[in-house]
């Protein structure tokens, strides 16, 4: 088992407008000695925007925005935009997020030079409703059907003429181009799946019909542990190292008085074949024990986002209780070798 210190909460709500609900799950990007935050910032009435500040070493801010660096400008996220991951690939930052309109959350892009100013890619996931997701992995007759059928998430009662849109969140870069590819992953649930293009301007609503119709190819992890027996998400930018990618993922297990969000060090996934898995963690990294996990606008939730790397110090952090921002940290090189100690007998 991995030691992991709980370095407690290092971010709250403020009395201004945009965050004066709720901050949580925040992008996070290491520069020098400092790490840049992009976190969602809830106002009264569940609407999210992407605030900033800077960390002076992993722990101590150092500056803090009075107003979000993103918010909503246009119909696909006119109810928010919400928790953002960052990575730079070349000399361009890449800032995902989700984008969410009251009835409809989907992943969405924005880029930049600078980390100050941003420019909107849209919306980079399938486009289809959930009825046209599950007409495609019928056809294939090769997707599991806890990805349509047998999920009430795509097969909602309160939505008759099925026009809800595919919810599909938690896109995240590599944060190198793998093989000349600019490589995601991004989940629908109940796992993680992966893209892989040469330019992003492929993803064509042709793309994804193939994509969707080939889904089981494209599926890199499934729950497997009690931990995450109902469903798992990317987390943390994938983190590059001589053994794999190291993926920091969320697993979600269903239990009597709701559902409970752990942080899970996944995996290690190939360097050049990021669709194989080469190791993955049977327990969970860290899960709620505090109350300031327990309690909050959501119950028992560890959420994580974003990692900093300074010396052998991993420091993760994550939303707590979808009402505040933490942070923990481990020996990097310890979970490497955890890690490695639990590879895969019958790799992908």
């Amino acid at each position: 088992m991995i030691t992991v210190k709980k370095e407690g909460i290092i971010l709250e709500k403020t009395h201004f407008e945009f965050e004066n609900e709720g901050v949580l799950n925040p992008a996070a990007i290491k520069e020098g000695d400092h790490v840049h935050l992009f976190y969602r910032a809830v106002q009264n009435g569940n609407y999210s925007s992407i605030g900033y500040c800077m960390m002076d070493g992993p722990l101590t801010i150092g500056e803090r925005w009075e107003k979000p660096i993103l918010f909503p400008e246009f119909d696909y996220e006119s109810h928010g935009v919400e928790d953002a991951r960052i990575v730079k690939i070349d000399d361009l930052y890449y800032l995902t997020y989700t984008a969410y309109d009251g009835k409809d959350a989907r992943g969405a892009l924005a880029t930049s030079k600078d980390m100050r100013h941003f420019q909107k890619q849209g919306l980079i996931v399938p486009p289809f409703t959930y009825a046209e997701f599950n007409s495609l992995c019928e056809s294939a007759e090769r997707v599991d059907k806890k990805y349509y059928r047998n999920n009430e998430f795509y097969n909602r009662k309160a939505d008759p003429d099925e026009n809800i849109m595919l919810w599909d969140k938690n896109v995240i870069f590599f944060p190198r181009r793998i093989n000349d590819n600019l490589v995601f992953l991004h989940r629908i649930r109940p796992g993680i799946q992966i893209v892989s293009v040469k330019n992003l301007k492929e993803l064509t609503r042709d793309f994804w019909t193939n994509y969707c119709f080939h889904l089981d190819e494209h599926i890199i992890m499934d729950p497997v542990y009690e931990h995450e027996s109902s469903y798992i998400g990317g987390g943390c930018p994938p983190i590059e190292t001589e053994h794999g990618w190291l993926l920091i993922y969320h697993g979600a297990e269903e239990v009597n008085n709701g559902i409970v969000y752990s942080a899970c060090a996944a995996a290690l996934l190939d360097l050049n074949n990021p669709a194989k898995v080469i190791a993955r963690l049977p327990y969970a990294l860290f899960s709620p024990e505090y109350v300031w996990e327990k309690r909050g606008d959501v119950n028992n939730v560890v959420f994580p986002t974003g990692t900093a790397l300074f010396g052998d110090t991993l420091y993760i952090y994550y939303g707590a209780a979808d009402s505040r921002i933490a942070c923990a940290s481990l020996s990097f090189s310890a979970l490497l070798k955890e890690l490695i100690n639990n590879t895969l007998k019958d790799e992908k």
